[in-house]
């Protein structure tokens, strides 16, 4: 990672400090869910959900499926 000269830094150190930057970030942090907990439980369709729309929506381009040929696989 790249080193910080002094003005990003102070800028940086200043951003921190700001009450309005602060209340911002305290508002997106309540507004934050998981899209794939329902009833605050794990929901696989939901995440696959999820995924797949958020792939179309960067336009993302799926890879053609590759099958795996290894015999002998261990973690």
């Amino acid at each position: 990672m790249a080193k910080l000269n002094d003005r990003e830094r102070v800028e940086l150190l200043d951003m921190a400090a700001s009450p309005g930057l602060r209340s911002d970030m305290r508002l997106l942090r309540g507004a934050r869910h998981n899209p794939a907990l329902h009833d605050g439980r794990m929901d696989l369709d939901r995440l696959i959900c999820f995924l797949t729309e958020y792939n179309e929506f960067i336009n993302h381009e799926p890879k053609p499926f590759a099958e795996i040929i290894d015999r002998d696989m261990k973690i």
